[in-house]
């Protein structure tokens, strides 16, 4: 069976009632729990991890080409909707640790999809003017000091479907704030970032 035909393209990511599951797609779930990898064992194995309280996973669905298409149109952002990870824990989508050091190191440095000040705006200036953060974003006197200092030549995504969990190298410091959280690789403890807060100001409604 292709891709489309089955379930394949589903894997489990962190499943609290069988964490034996995690990291196999729904035809190896299925194979494990059942011993056949049929369509309607994969269908059986959906609805008992929804019995027992679901588990989130990991679809892999995009399409290379329309990935770098997007990516190089000019009101394209680059950013991440992971939620915080607790370090080792379940098999993650490994954008959770490494997702700008990726584009960073393999769509600018080796595939040269995008020059490198571009995608620095894309995940800087871009987000911050598109959803209205004052003083963010960019290298401004009166702006907030948030700096991420990496070697171009070096920053790299380390993390892989398989085995996710580890962070990138090649990003040297991180200030937020102004105050240094990594320094030569490290965490200070520091803790100085806050929530930002962007106040909605609906239309009035003419009469």
């Amino acid at each position: 069976m292709s891709r489309f035909d089955d379930y394949a393209y589903a894997v489990i990511a962190s499943y609290r009632h069988d964490p034996s599951l995690n990291g196999l797609n729904l035809v190896e779930a299925a194979k494990k729990l059942r011993g056949a990898d049929s369509l309607d064992a994969q269908i059986e194995t959906i609805l008992e991890i929804e019995r027992h309280g679901g588990a989130s996973g990991v679809f892999h669905g995009m399409n290379e080409a329309d990935l770098q298409a997007f990516m190089r149109h000019p009101n394209t952002m680059i950013a991440c909707d992971s939620g915080l990870r607790e370090f080792g824990k379940g098999v993650p989508h490994p954008r959770g640790y490494g997702n700008n050091a990726r584009v960073l190191g393999h769509y600018v440095r080796e595939l040269k999809v995008l020059r490198l000040e571009d995608a620095v705006r894309k995940m800087t200036s871009l987000p911050a003017n598109t959803f209205h953060f004052k003083s963010r974003g960019l290298l401004r006197e009166g702006h907030w000091a948030d700096l991420v200092v990496f070697d171009p030549e070096k920053v790299t995504d380390n993390a892989t479907y398989a085995d996710p969990h580890h962070y990138p190298t090649g990003i040297t410091h991180v200030f937020v704030n102004g105050v240094a959280v990594l320094e030569n690789g490290e965490h200070t403890g520091a803790k100085p970032g806050m929530a930002l807060k962007h106040r909605v100001i609906s239309a009035a409604k003419g009469d």
